[in-house]
Order: C-alpha cells, then structure tokens, then sequence
C-alpha cells in the first residue's frame, strides 16, 4: 500500500498531513502526485470528493518549499482556477492547511466582494492565487496582476467551467502565462471541449482517470420517488422530517426556486438556508458556514454549489427537481458518501421530468430503483391503454370514422402511439427496489 512518505513529499507537508488525520493517499493522490513531482503537465479525470485537491496542493506546495523567493508585487506564482466562489475559497483553505508549517501566501480572488482589499492582498504578492476567471481577468485588465512569472496553472472542475460559459475568459487567461510552465487540468467528466481544452493547453502531459467518466459515486444508495408535481414540497417536507436525515442538501434548478423551497422548509419547522448565485459573497459563505457547523440542517441549492459544497457528513442528497443536464446528477449526489462515508440520494421525479431520469440512466449506465407515490388517478391515467387506430384511411377532419362513430381521442400522443416528451408508453408500473427509510 502507498504511503505518503513514498511520494517524496518534504517532511514539513508529512507533518501537516498527520495533523490533518490523512494517513494513506486516495487513488488520485497515489496516482498523481508522482508525476507532478516531476513537473509533468497532468489531465485528470476525477469525480469531487475523491481527494484531487491534495493530489495538486500537496506537489505546488513541495515546489514552493524547494525555492521560496518572494513573489514580485501583483504577481503569483501558481494561479489555480475554480468555477465557484466556495469551490474557490475551499481550496484556498485546503493550501493553508497542508501548507501550515510552511505558512504559503495564499490568496483568494473572486466576484461579489470588494475590489479594494483583493487589490491590497495582490500588491504584496503571492505564492498561491486561488480565482474565479471573471474577477481574475478584471484584475488583470487593470494591471493588478500579471502572470508573466506564473509558473503553475491548475484548472480545477473544468467542465463545470465550461458549463458556465467560462471557455473564451479561460483562453484568455492562458494568453498572458508564459508558455514554459506546468498546467494541471481536472475534470469529472470528459467532453468533446475538455478533449479540445486539453490538447491546446497541454504538453505532453499524464493522464489520470480514477473512476469511469460520468459514473455516480459506489457507496450512494439512490432511489427516485414518481411524484405529482404539486406534491413535492409536502412529500420533501416528510423526508426531511425522518431522523436519518442529520445533514441534507437539496437542489433546485433556479434561485427563485431554491428560496421557495427553504422557507417552505422553514415554515414546516425544518431548519433551511438557501445558497445560489443572487445571493452576496458574505450570505452564501454565512449559509455554508452554517451547515458546515451543524447550525443548519438543510442546504437548498442550485447547480453553481453542485460542485462547490465540500461538507463532510452529508447523509442525504435530494433532487427537488432533476438536472437539466445529466451530468449536473453526478455532481449532485456526489457532495454526500464523502472521506470514505456511505450516503443517500432521494430524486422528486414528476411525469415531465421522466425523459431526464432516462438521460440520467443512460449517463450512468444504470436502472434507478423507484417507488411510485404519486395519485391514484395519475396512476390510473398511465395505465389506460393506448387507443387503437383503425381508420388510418379516414379523411381528415371527418371528425370520426367512416361508420361515423367518433374517433378515440388522440390528444397527448404522437402519430406512432408513444408520449410527448419522451415519455414511457402507457403501462401500470409497480415500485421496485428495497423499501427505503423514504417510506420506499
């Protein structure tokens, strides 16, 4: 078994890792570390809460010990970028603490806060910039920061980056580095534009793949509740009453939503907070804060925290509504069965929602186990069989057959029999699956 001692870590980073509790490295650590300490380009594929960010932070930080002039003034010598504000300050923090007895100057640069304080953090220099592309450009349009003498770049979760239209901001960044340096790019999945990201940006680099691209987490248990659609608030209101449930997140699609959802909690006298993109700087980290504590024991939010909530202790995830894309599911469950934990990912699916949870399952190559607790009458509706068309040759328009007995309605099906949107032909459906804390 790998130890960190035989990675060739400094003794001062092996010191800050036994104060951390890590005892043996996780597969990504084990794998990469090697070849960053050759200063090797890397492309990694990793799920979150597979330990990637030791796997970089600790071979920047060993770099770091081996020469630590002082940075020039408004430049840094490893700039790692993240697609989120609290994916970018958990970093930072993560530097500090494998970095303790070293003490890095480490900063954090991100929107929705104050210009001024980043701009005095800046002039003194930086051993490690963490950023989020927008405000680093900023910064580096106004001549506050130059990259000319970055000798690390890290792209962490770069496909949420694209995801979030982060591509041309990227390639910009990547324009004002010097073309001798070590790049590190890390993503969940692997997309044709990471592909691409990749081969431009990269030389000659490692790759690493921990687990296959787009599959969720082993140790989640996960199980799809068949909903109406205006049972959910009720139906989340009684998962989150079960005893079980010590730490929760939820997701919504949109902000307005999100907000919905946790004074919904609230009112039923289930401590909620909400996080997303509307909110300041300062109330997403006092909601995060917050539940990283124990104070709150709901986190509602959107796809932007997806990939930006790393709380150990998170037993439950649950998908108030699916994800638009079926990648954004993967993230999802993935903030709970972290450092080694088991978790639970509970999915609210409503009829429309039916052809995402089949994206979903094609993505990930699996069958969810179910359990229908929607109406009677929804069940029943389902369960009629579809009308048989035996006047294919009637005239259109005629209102009926050619016998004049009218024509079965048609309404909400296609030409060829099947459901709008996707959706399973008519059959009654039973709940399959173990029985479930749910109630499944």
């Amino acid at each position: 078994m790998t130890k960190f001692s035989d990675l060739g870590l400094a003794e001062t980073l092996l010191r800050a890792l036994v104060h951390e509790g890590y005892e043996t490295p996780t597969s990504i650590q084990a794998q990469a570390i090697p070849y960053l300490m050759q200063g090797r380009d890397l492309l990694g594929i990793a799920q979150t809460g597979t330990g990637k960010t030791a796997a970089f932070a600790l071979p920047i930080l060993n770099r770091l010990l081996e020469d630590r002039r002082r940075p020039a003034p408004f430049t840094t010598r490893a700039l790692i970028l993240a697609p989120t504000r609290e994916l970018a300050a958990q970093i930072a923090d993560s530097f500090r603490a494998y970095g303790q007895f070293m003490r890095p100057s480490v900063g954090v640069i991100v929107g929705g806060v104050s210009h001024r304080p980043q701009v005095e953090m800046l002039s003194r220099g930086l051993e490690v910039l963490v950023a989020t592309p927008g405000r680093l450009l900023d910064h580096v349009a106004s001549g506050r920061l130059k990259l000319a003498a970055t000798q690390i770049l890290v792209l962490d979760e770069a496909d949420h980056m694209l995801d979030l239209g982060f591509i041309l901001p990227i390639r910009q960044i990547v324009s004002k580095l010097p073309r001798e340096r070590q790049t590190l790019l890390f993503s969940a999945t692997m997309p044709k534009e990471i592909a691409g990201l990749a081969a431009d940006m990269l030389h000659e680099p490692a790759e690493v793949s921990v687990t296959p691209v787009a599959t969720t987490a082993e140790r989640v248990d996960q199980h799809v509740f068949l909903v109406d659609g205006g049972a959910k608030r009720d139906i989340l209101v009684e998962l989150m009453s079960d005893a079980q449930v010590a730490r929760a997140i939820v997701f919504t699609r949109t902000k307005r939503g999100a907000d919905r959802v946790a004074q919904h909690l609230g009112a039923a006298g289930v401590g909620a907070e909400a996080i997303h993109g509307n909110k300041s700087q300062n109330q997403r980290l006092r909601a995060l804060d917050g539940f990283r504590r124990g104070h709150t024991r709901v986190l509602v939010a959107t796809d932007i925290a997806a990939r930006g909530i790393d709380v150990d202790g998170v037993t439950h995830v649950v998908n108030y509504e699916l994800p638009e894309t079926p990648e954004a599911y993967v993230h999802r469950i993935g903030r709970t069965a972290r450092a080694g934990a088991s978790g639970r990912a509970i999915s609210l699916c409503d009829n429309g929602e039916r052809p995402l949870l089949r994206q979903i399952e094609k993505l990930t190559r699996q069958t969810l186990a179910f359990t229908d607790r929607r109406s009677a009458e929804a069940r029943h509706e389902e369960a009629k069989p579809a009308p048989r068309n035996r006047n294919a040759g009637a005239p259109k328009g005629d209102g009926g057959n050619r016998n004049g007995r009218p024509q079965p309605s048609r309404e909400g099906q296609h030409r060829d029999g099947s459901r709008p949107n996707g959706a399973r032909p008519a059959r009654a459906e039973k709940s399959r699956g173990r029985r479930t804390a749910f109630g499944g």
